[in-house]
Order: structure tokens, then C-alpha cells, then sequence
């Protein structure tokens, strides 16, 4: 029987006027792939900064035994030195230092007192072949998408000697086939190297791909750990422990009425941003219906964020062909405020640092996108802006004391509803929106679907990209698959599978 490598026992941790967490206790065994589940909010990654010594030895009650000793970290150094590394939600790399900076930051690769490069690129390619990353280790971040991104971090958290590794969403980035990748990287380091991982995820079939155990944590509090092997180990069960109830589907029914055309691309090329030979879009063409929900689907690197973005104001490269139509109409996106007035929104997949201004309140990112609808002869009605916050926090169930509460504070789900309340005060007749529920719970999820539905229902057209197949295929009406940049098929949700929508997403195809 296996030892336990971690025992954090009766773990409070208290900030102003909120109990985070209260007597939580978890163990962990060696060797083991051990999951914790919990809605945005309920402690999961506060209890991981606890255990990191993010939140230092002092500033929690309870106690923390690891390998069979009782320990006290002061900072994440003190974790580190015992073999602990955490991988945080937020990504923490240097945009514009090289891959291989990065990933050996504070480790640098030294020879005489000076840093090795050619050592420090050599074992940078060997980390990031091991996590499947083809990327040159001279590359700056800024260059690669938030996918990529998420894999250098997990190559840097290797370089350091682990015992234990945590990963909070670490798939939140990437689709199926690159979560699918990690997630046997993770099973090869616990058989290689004898590698014990706790995994943060909200991604359930994940889960129960993976976990050996499954610890859930609601409002603070530990609910139960699961033995994944058990017969009642389900999906289900781990849901009802999140949210404290059933959640008797994961995809709220909707009853299309699809209209007229509302959006449609003729013939979009895209060029890259600073690489003049390279093509990311190529000949796109796509539409969407008054009342439907159009999904886009495709790999790492398909081009679908680089399509959304070079349609909403050319926010991305340099657009070599094209024309968008709204209503019939044809108009100009060529700026942000030229798509805005032409009735196209757009909601980033990285809504933390494109999406919202995390240091300033919910009123004011609300209303962010559409200071006219609340001025009059140029100046702000400070009251309307107000109202206008006041009924999408209660539209949208935003949780948050009031709408001077700061985002940053917010909860993922929350946050996400805070930039859609954004986009559709903008008032729009289509809404890109670009992962929409990466790295929130199943719950939030459900709310968010909900909001999409309401929005078809209210006349509007809705394209949704996502990395999760089940998602598009839960809510969508039609899909288009993208691969290298091409539009590769175009499906009915009705008639489409998840193998028939792989298969098309790894076509070379010829546009369409």
C-alpha cells in the first residue's frame, strides 16, 4: 500500500470578511495522480498557495506533512527546495525573454558564473521535446499562443527537481489532443520518475481518465475524496459534490429559430503579424444565421483565434483579402470601434489580459466598450453607467458584493460573465465568442450556455470557438473545422461526431 507524500490537515485560511477555506484536510500518496474539483471560488487554489508557500507558514492555521515531516514554508522557494513545484493558473513568463529564458529562470544553466547558452538551449529542447512543444528555443513567448505557452510552463516546472507537481488547469489552453498528450506525460513522469501530480481541472471526463483519487472541495470546506476505481466513482457524483445538487444536463435545450443571414466572411486571407511569407488564414469563408450558434473547431495553431481576431478590427496580422457582410451589408472592420459600430463583438479566450481591467471595477469594465450608450453631449452619466452595471449584475447572476467590487477579485466564471455583459451592451448582431468557458466549473458553464441561448433567442448570431469538442457539439447548430488555416468541412451538430470532426480538423483542405 502506498505511503502518503502530503497530509495537509485541518487547513483554515481566512482573508478580510472571507473564510476561504475552513478545516480543509487532504492526503496524498506517493506515486498517485490525485484530482481536486471545486466551483470557481471554492478554495482549490488557495489551498495549493498554501500548501506552495504562496501563502506563508503563519498566515493559516492547520498543519502540512510532507514526505513524513512536518513543514513550514515561508515562500515558494521553501516548497521548491522540497521538491514541491506549483504551476499556476496564470501563467508567469516573461513575454518577451526567449523559451529557454523562461524556462530557466532563476535556474540558469551557469559555467564560471556566466550562463551556458549553448547548454541552456540544448536542455531547453530536451524539456520542451518531452512535453511535445517543436518550437526553437530562441523564440520569444510573445510569439506563441497561450496553448504553447501553457506547455513551456510545464517544461520549466521539469527542470526543477520534483517530487510533487501541481498543476492548476493545466489544460484550461489546450484541446483535446494536446490535453490528451499532457495528461499521458503526467501518467509517463509517475511511472519514469516516480513523479506524485495533484491536478486542479474542471474538466471532468479528464478526471476520470486520469485521477487515482478525486478530492472535492465546496465553499471552502472538503466535501469527500473518491476512489476513481470505486463503481459510484462517476461524473455525476463528482458534480453533485461541486455544486450540491444534481445537474440533470450539461447543456441546457434550446429550440432553434434560425432567420436570416446575420454575419458572412467572403475569401478572408490572413498574413502573419512579422512573418511576411506566412499565411495562418487562407481563403475562409463562413456564415451565420439570425437565432444560431455556429461553432469553429480545430488544433493548436488551426488558425481560429487568428481569423476572429483579424475580423474584429484586425487585431491580428495583416488581412491580404477579404470582405465581412452584416445583414447583407458589406462593412468595414478595419478598426476596433469601425467592427463595434458594424455590429461585431468579439470576447477573447484570454480574458484576464485582453479581455477586462482587472484593477478597476465591474461598473466601469461593463461599460468599457460602449462609453456613448451612457454619455450625453459628450460627457458620462455616472448614474446610467451604474444602472446600466446594477441590471447585468442581476441579469447575469454576477456574484460580487456590488458593482464597485474590483474584477480581479471575481471568481473565473464571474469574470466571464462580466465580459460578456461587456460585448452585449455593445448591443451586437454577432458575438465571437473565443473559449468561452476555459477554466470555469461545470455550474458557471451551465449559466453561460445559458446566456448563449438567450441571445440566439433575442435574434442574434453567436460563433463559438472552443478546444472542447463535447462543448461544440452541446451547443452549436452548425460547425466548421479549421486546419492550417483553411476551412475544412462544415458539419450539422446534428449529424456530427467527434471522430468526424477530428478528422476533418487534420485535413490539409482547399478552402472553401
Amino acid at each position: 500500500m502506498s505511503q502518503a507524500i502530503l497530509e495537509m490537515r485541518d487547513i483554515t485560511k481566512t482573508f478580510p470578511g472571507v473564510k476561504a477555506l475552513q478545516g480543509v484536510n487532504l492526503t496524498v500518496n506517493e506515486r498517485e495522480i490525485h484530482a481536486i474539483c471545486g466551483e470557481n471560488g471554492a478554495g482549490k487554489s488557495t489551498l495549493m498557495k498554501v500548501l506552495s508557500g504562496v501563502y506563508p507558514h503563519g498566515t493559516y492555521d492547520g498543519e502540512i506533512i510532507f514526505n513524513g515531516e512536518p513543514v513550514q514554508f515561508s515562500s515558494i522557494n521553501d516548497s521548491e527546495r522540497q521538491g514541491i513545484v506549483i504551476i499556476h493558473q496564470e501563467l508567469a513568463l516573461v513575454p518577451h525573454l526567449s523559451v529557454a529564458e523562461n524556462i530557466f529562470l532563476g535556474n540558469e544553466r551557469l559555467s564560471r558564473g556566466l550562463i551556458d547558452w549553448d547548454r541552456t538551449n540544448a536542455d531547453a529542447a530536451q524539456l520542451l521535446a518531452r512535453v511535445g512543444l517543436a518550437e526553437n528555443p530562441n523564440t520569444h513567448v510573445n510569439q506563441l499562443g497561450v496553448g504553447k505557452q501553457q506547455l513551456i510552463e510545464i517544461a520549466k516546472a521539469l527542470a526543477k527537481n520534483v517530487r510533487l507537481l501541481i498543476l492548476d488547469e493545466p489544460t484550461a489552453a489546450l484541446n483535446d489532443s494536446d490535453s490528451e498528450h499532457l495528461l499521458q506525460l503526467l501518467r509517463d513522469l509517475r511511472a519514469e520518475q516516480g513523479i506524485t501530480s495533484i491536478i486542479i481541472s474542471h474538466k471532468l471526463n479528464e478526471i476520470a481518465a486520469i485521477a487515482e483519487k478525486t478530492t472535492v472541495i465546496r465553499d471552502g470546506l472538503t466535501i469527500e475524496t473518491i476512489d476513481m476505481s470505486e463503481p459510484d466513482a462517476s461524473q455525476e457524483r463528482i458534480i453533485r459534490g461541486m455544486v450540491g445538487r444534481d445537474l440533470d444536463h450539461r447543456y441546457p435545450e434550446r429550440e432553434p429559430h434560425i432567420g436570416e443571414e446575420v454575419l458572412r466572411i467572403e475569401d478572408w486571407t490572413v498574413r502573419h503579424p512579422t512573418q511576411s511569407d506566412r499565411i495562418v488564414v487562407s481563403g475562409a469563408n463562413l456564415t451565420v444565421r439570425a437565432g444560431e450558434v455556429v461553432g469553429i473547431a480545430g488544433l493548436m495553431g488551426a488558425g481560429r483565434t487568428e481569423l476572429a481576431m483579424s475580423v474584429f478590427g484586425g487585431t491580428y496580422g495583416k488581412r491580404l483579402s477579404g470582405r465581412v457582410f452584416v445583414r447583407g451589408q458589406e462593412v468595414s472592420t478595419s478598426t476596433v470601434s469601425a467592427a463595434i459600430d458594424a455590429g461585431i463583438a468579439y470576447a477573447t479566450e484570454d480574458r484576464k489580459r485582453y479581455g477586462l481591467n482587472l484593477i478597476d471595477d465591474i461598473r466601469h469594465n461593463i461599460t468599457a466598450a460602449s462609453p456613448k450608450r451612457i454619455s450625453k453631449a459628450g460627457w458620462l452619466n455616472d448614474n446610467e453607467e451604474l444602472r446600466v452595471a446594477a441590471r447585468y449584475r442581476e441579469n447575469m447572476k454576477i456574484k460580487a458584493p456590488s458593482v464597485l467590487s474590483v474584477v480581479g477579485t471575481l471568481s473565473g466564471g464571474n469574470q466571464q460573465k462580466v465580459v460578456l455583459s461587456k460585448w452585449i451592451e455593445t448591443q451586437p448582431e454577432i458575438l465571437i465568442l473565443d473559449e468561452p468557458t476555459r477554466g470555469i466549473d461545470v455550474g458557471a458553464k451551465y449559466e453561460i450556455y445559458t446566456i448563449i441561448n438567450e441571445l440566439v433567442a433575442a435574434g442574434k448570431g453567436v460563433l463559438v470557438i472552443s478546444s472542447e469538442l463535447p462543448e461544440l457539439l452541446g451547443v452549436c447548430d452548425r460547425i466548421y473545422t479549421l486546419a492550417f488555416g483553411r476551412i475544412t468541412g462544415e458539419v450539422a451538430a446534428s449529424e456530427a461526431t467527434q471522430e468526424k470532426l477530428m478528422h476533418l480538423m487534420t485535413l490539409e483542405g482547399t478552402g472553401r
